[in-house]
């Protein structure tokens, strides 16, 4: 008979990954009880991205030193206001969350020179060979190599979240669009999707931003709770200066919802919500009248759940909601 690993069993199981991943670059053996632990439990790729999170905060802790207390650094600003007070907005609901788990989570230990996949609505962790992890969005592909010379990792598309953890002298190289990443220890998101600009949004450590081959501009620092948009090559258009920005920690949240399977919106039209829900889903969201295309959408929902998002603008909005095949049609109320 089975048994059921209780959340704080797998906590500690991860706790001890983390740990193990200090001591340096995985054996072959442990890469296999890795991938083991990973495919054993859908909650352990979760609670492996927790234990390093935590490990990395205690380490930066520590350098401080012992006289390091944390409320000498606490932000004094007013508190941000909530993200699901706005009126008129969606709110985090049990049926707006239901079903938060993607169609498919997968695990590997990949092999130098190897592109992985996501197809749409998959979410699949990646465990590299120093220890470090990349986790991959929907429609997402990377290319990995690792050898003598340099620990490299290309983004081909998409969206992906990197936990690097110290591999040795030789830092991790995230490329993407001809543009060099590179850090000894930081954790970050890389965001390459069509007819947008590649975005960088670092939660912990530094990341440090190469120069462009096209531009000639220097090279820059992003640190924690940062973000910035990377140029783009002035053969297509003039683009503004990469300047790193602050990021508050409810939009930190709210990048990094799909980590757990979501989709965050703070204000953002439902037409934007729509094509949000497109990545994720061979569902399609159509919106009929344009006033109601334009309403503000705020709240959590399940990333591949585009029928519950619906069901849950149409009673805020005082919409219907019509099932063509794949495609949901919003309308306003022919009474309104």
């Amino acid at each position: 008979m089975s048994t059921f690993e209780s959340n704080r069993s797998i906590d500690e199981a991860a706790s001890d990954w983390a740990a193990r991943f200090d001591r340096g670059p995985l054996t072959p053996t442990e890469e296999v009880e890795l991938e083991t632990w990973l495919q054993s439990d859908p909650r352990n790729p979760g609670a492996l991205l927790r234990a390093q999170a935590i490990a990395m905060k205690s380490e930066s802790a520590q350098a401080l030193g012992p006289q390091f207390d944390p409320a000498d650094f606490s932000d004094a600003r007013a508190p941000e206001k909530s993200w699901l007070s706005r009126r008129r907005t969606l709110i985090w609901t049990g049926a707006a969350v239901t079903g938060a788990a993607f169609v498919a989570l997968g695990v590997s230990v990949p092999a130098a020179g190897t592109t992985v996949s996501t197809g749409r609505g998959e979410l699949r962790m990646v465990p590299l060979r120093d220890g470090s992890t990349v986790m991959l969005n929907t429609d997402t592909s990377v290319r990995i190599r690792y050898d003598t010379r340099e620990r490299l990792v290309t983004v081909l598309k998409g969206e992906a979240y990197f936990s690097v953890v110290r591999g040795g002298a030789d830092p991790l190289i995230i490329e993407v669009d001809g543009r060099r990443l590179t850090t000894a220890q930081a954790m970050f998101s890389v965001r390459k999707l069509d007819g947008a600009p590649v975005d960088l949004l670092v939660r912990q450590g530094m990341v440090e931003l190469g120069s462009s081959s096209w531009g000639g501009k220097p090279g820059i620092a992003v640190k924690s709770n940062m973000h910035v948009t990377l140029a783009q090559s002035q053969l297509f258009r003039p683009s503004a200066p990469e300047r790193p920005s602050s990021v508050a920690s409810g939009t930190m949240t709210r990048g990094l919802a799909w980590l757990e399977g979501k989709i965050a919106f703070e204000g953002e039209s439902l037409q934007t919500a729509a094509d949000s829900f497109a990545r994720y889903s061979d569902t399609r969201i159509r919106i009929r009248d344009a006033d109601l295309a334009r309403e503000p959408v705020t709240g959590l929902f399940s990333a591949n759940d585009p029928a519950g998002f619906s069901q849950a603008v149409a009673a805020v909005f005082d919409a219907k909601v019509e099932r063509q095949g794949d495609t949901i049609i919003l309308s306003r109320n022919s009474s309104k």
